[in-house]
Order: C-alpha cells, then sequence, then structure tokens
C-alpha cells in the first residue's frame, strides 16, 4: 500500500540530485531534465559524451552544449557529468562544477577522476581540508591514480600538510609524473623536503 507520505525512489533521487547541485529541472535553473527510466539513452549520452570530449579544449562552449544535450538523453551517465564539470571549473564556476563532480563521484564510485576534479575544485575554492579528503579518496578508489598523487602532493607542500607519504608521493611523480614537467617538479621538491 502506498502511503501519501512516503517518497517514492524515483521523487527521492530527484530530490537528492537538487540538492547536489541544481542538476535536476527546475523553472529556470537547469539546463537539462530528469527523465523517465523508459526514456534514457544511455547509447546517445556515451556518444554525445565522447564527441564533447574530444572538443573539449578547443571549444568548450559547444562541448558544454553536446554534454548538457547527453545528459538529457541520460541523466545518469557519470562521463557526463564529469566532463561538464571540467567545462565548468574552466569557467570559473566552482559551485556547478563541484556539484557535476559529485553527481560523477556517485556514478563512477571506483573511478578517481571525479574525485580528483572535486578535490581540485574545492582547492580553487579555498577548502584546503576537504580537498586534501578528496584526493585521499581518490587514491583509495584508485591507488595507483598518478592525479590523485600529483594532486595530493601539491597540495600538502602548498599548505604545509606534509607527512609521512610525501616523499612517497614524490618519488612517484618524478618516476611517472604525467608531463616531464610535473616529474621535474617533483625532483626539485624532493631535494628541498629532504634538507
Amino acid at each position: 500500500m502506498h502511503r501519501p507520505w512516503q517518497l517514492n525512489a524515483f521523487a527521492i533521487v530527484i530530490f537528492a540530485a537538487s540538492l547536489l547541485g541544481g542538476c535536476v529541472s527546475k523553472p529556470g535553473a537547469s539546463s537539462y531534465e530528469a527523465r523517465s527510466e523508459g526514456t534514457r539513452d544511455p547509447a546517445k549520452a556515451q556518444r554525445l559524451t565522447q564527441d564533447a570530449a574530444r572538443i573539449l579544449a578547443t571549444d568548450p562552449a559547444r562541448a558544454e552544449r553536446l554534454l548538457t544535450e547527453a545528459l538529457n538523453a541520460d541523466l545518469f551517465h557519470g562521463p557526463a557529468h564529469n566532463n561538464l564539470g571540467v567545462v565548468y571549473l574552466n569557467q570559473g564556476k566552482l559551485y556547478e562544477a563541484a556539484g557535476e563532480f559529485e553527481w560523477a563521484r556517485k556514478l563512477m564510485p571506483g573511478s578517481p577522476e571525479p574525485r580528483v576534479n572535486l578535490a581540485a575544485t574545492l582547492e580553487r575554492a579555498g577548502r584546503m581540508g576537504e580537498a586534501l579528503a578528496n584526493y585521499n579518496a581518490a587514491l583509495e578508489a584508485s591507488p595507483g591514480s598518478i592525479g590523485a598523487v600529483q594532486g595530493l602532493a601539491r597540495l600538502q607542500l602548498r599548505t604545509g600538510r606534509t607527512d609521512e607519504r610525501t616523499q612517497h608521493l614524490l618519488d612517484e611523480i618524478a618516476l611517472r609524473g604525467e608531463s616531464s614537467e610535473w616529474r621535474d617538479w617533483a625532483r626539485s621538491r624532493q631535494a628541498s623536503l629532504s634538507r
């Protein structure tokens, strides 16, 4: 028996989604809408997300439109939320970016990427403790994530919150950092940390 005061699962998801960053349709507040389970199109969402990823750096406005369209096709497509968060982060829309990364984090529980992106967003917002916690969560989700290693080490050194892991993090970056700049950065910090 359904009682009037009981919320169905869909209503709970919609309510929770509205708390995460306004991603669910509210008049004038969102550019994509939740759809019923039967009208979701995950294949379309995947294709649009891939198209957006190819142009994210060169045409962010078009990438944003494609990602919004992807989320209209499937609100529960985690990579679209993650990439839309990147667009917002690059635009300086930290609140919107954080909301999208929260969606992605929940929809992609084994992926470190949304956690690293959320940590970077929190770091830019000046919320260093939360940023450190999210870098650590990314490493728990994927211990080998070089993005999480780099972010955590950089923030530890930046805030003076080094610990027994910092030297190991720098060793990892010096060995397999994402770029020569990251590897050089780690080597220079290794020398100063060991003094």
